[in-house]
């Protein structure tokens, strides 16, 4: 890093064009190209190498960490095997969705899910395995989606690690569902498998908009352990007066010390992600969104992981992509800085 101009271009091939490695890096961003239960518009699957390709564009200088270029910020390399295992699994699931979208009782339904759940499984013990690695090594370690499921194996190796954390979610949907479709790691169903770690002692939602009756009576039963902040409410409150500076200090409050980011790029205006796989009109403003992010950072609160999900590889979708990367990267760092 000494001699790297930062000023000029980045490496090719390397996150944010930095010559970092995995050995010397002081975050670990784990790619994770699987997008085998998506249920409207395929393609997240692609973004772990459309973010990265993008992000050599993104300029070093951050307008509020002058040292942010001199970040240690790596990606472990892309696998192609699992890139194809999700393609693979991806095409039974596409058949088994179809015939419960036909009102069909699917024939092998049954065989399909089975098998779906357990790829899922191994694909979340793979994820917990390298996070644990490079967790012992005193990393810290973020999962670049994927869908939304992807980021479990990562949540199950901090529920080991920290005997208490909060998440904080940003999304469009609340991703409560139980076995959506039959499928148990739906990425529907990422905070509801949240919710069996124990370690995780509340979820805060934000940005929320588009969810069912069921979802609405998971918030309502989980005791206190989830909070949801409506996109609607948000808005209201917007427009009545309220500043999104007081909005944050109401959210901020209700996450733990110790939090998870956990950010599905739909919780931000869809003009901002028209091609992620399930946009939803409504939403966060860039800037909303990372005012939040350093407002948690203020706080003294301690970023100790986070995800990036649903980026769509399409060009507009992966710079902007590449660009929440960056400032979950920068605040996540920022925040063990003294």
């Amino acid at each position: 890093m000494s001699t790297f101009d930062h000023n000029g271009p980045g490496l090719h091939g390397k996150l944010f064009g930095l010559p970092v490695e995995p050995e010397t890096a002081g975050l670990v961003v784990l790619p994770v190209p699987w997008e085998v239960t998506v249920t409207f518009r395929e393609g997240t699957a692609g973004a772990p190498a459309a973010v990265l390709k993008a992000s050599n564009q993104v300029d070093l200088f951050h307008h509020y960490i002058p040292e942010a270029w001199n970040i240690p910020v790596t990606m472990q390399a892309i696998s192609h095997d699992l890139g194809a295992e999700s393609k693979s699994l991806r095409s039974l699931a596409h058949t088994h969705i179809q015939s419960l979208e036909s009102g069909l009782e699917p024939g092998a339904g049954k065989v399909i899910t089975t098998r779906i759940n357990e790829a899922c499984e191994n694909l979340n013990i793979f994820v917990k395995s390298q996070a644990q690695n490079l967790l012992r090594a005193g990393k810290l370690v973020a999962v670049l989606g994927g869908d939304h499921s992807t980021p479990l194996g990562l949540l199950r190796a901090l529920a080991e690690k920290y005997e208490r954390f909060g998440v904080l979610h940003l999304d469009a949907h609340a991703d409560l569902r139980k076995a959506y479709e039959g499928f148990t790691y739906s990425h529907a169903s990422i905070m509801f498998n949240a919710l069996k770690l124990p370690a995780i002692a509340r979820i805060v939602q934000v940005g929320i908009r588009d969810y069912c009756e069921e979802e609405n009576l998971m918030m309502q039963r989980a005791a206190g352990r989830v909070k949801t902040f409506f996109d609607p409410d948000l808005k209201t409150q917007l427009a009545e007066g309220a500043t999104w500076k007081q909005i944050c200090d109401k959210i901020i409050h209700e996450v733990p010390q110790q939090v998870y980011i956990s950010f599905d790029i739909d919780v931000l205006n869809p003009s901002l992600c028209p091609n992620t796989g399930t946009p939803v009109p409504g939403g966060l403003e860039f800037d909303q969104a990372v005012y939040l992010i350093r407002q948690v950072v203020k706080s003294g609160r301690k970023i100790i992981g986070f995800d990036l999900c649903e980026v769509s590889p399409h060009e507009w979708d992966a710079n902007v992509g590449a660009r929440v990367l960056w400032e979950l990267s920068q605040y996540t760092i920022a925040s063990h800085r003294e």
